[in-house]
């Protein structure tokens, strides 16, 4: 028997908004994964260096601060040079529909915006962590 998706939430930077984020890990938990919530404030090297230590399948990044093209980017590079390369990196919040598709071709998986059932998040995680398993 596998283990549970593990998924980490974090909310980087400075923006202080985390009811969306404590909603998502909320759902995640619902629809059987095991959710780490990092809280406010945390930088992108503490993110991956949690992601790290609770070897995570998935990271979730709520952004509502309008850093996500700063952000992403930093978090790839920081789990490119950790050998992360089997973690799916997603998330969501207010990032316009060019920058997602610029994140998208630095390997950001799907940027969710505001009104997407965690249904349909919860989906996509699923699916992506299979794929990568089944490797």
């Amino acid at each position: 028997m596998q283990r549970p998706i593990r998924v980490l939430v974090a909310k980087v930077g400075l923006d202080g908004h985390d009811r969306g984020a404590k909603v998502i890990a909320t759902s995640l938990r619902d629809a059987g994964m095991e959710v780490i919530y990092t809280g406010l404030r945390q930088t992108p090297e503490m993110v991956v260096n949690t992601a790290l230590q609770e070897d995570v399948d998935a990271i979730g990044v709520s952004i509502l601060s309008g850093a996500h093209m700063t952000v992403f980017p930093k978090i790839i590079n920081l789990m490119k040079e950790k050998n992360m390369d089997d973690v799916l990196v997603t998330g969501g919040g207010i990032i316009p529909e060019e920058d997602m598709q610029q994140l998208s071709e630095m390997g950001v998986g799907k940027l969710f915006a505001p009104g997407t059932t965690t249904t349909e998040i919860a989906d996509y995680i699923k699916a992506c962590v299979k794929e990568k398993r089944n490797f």
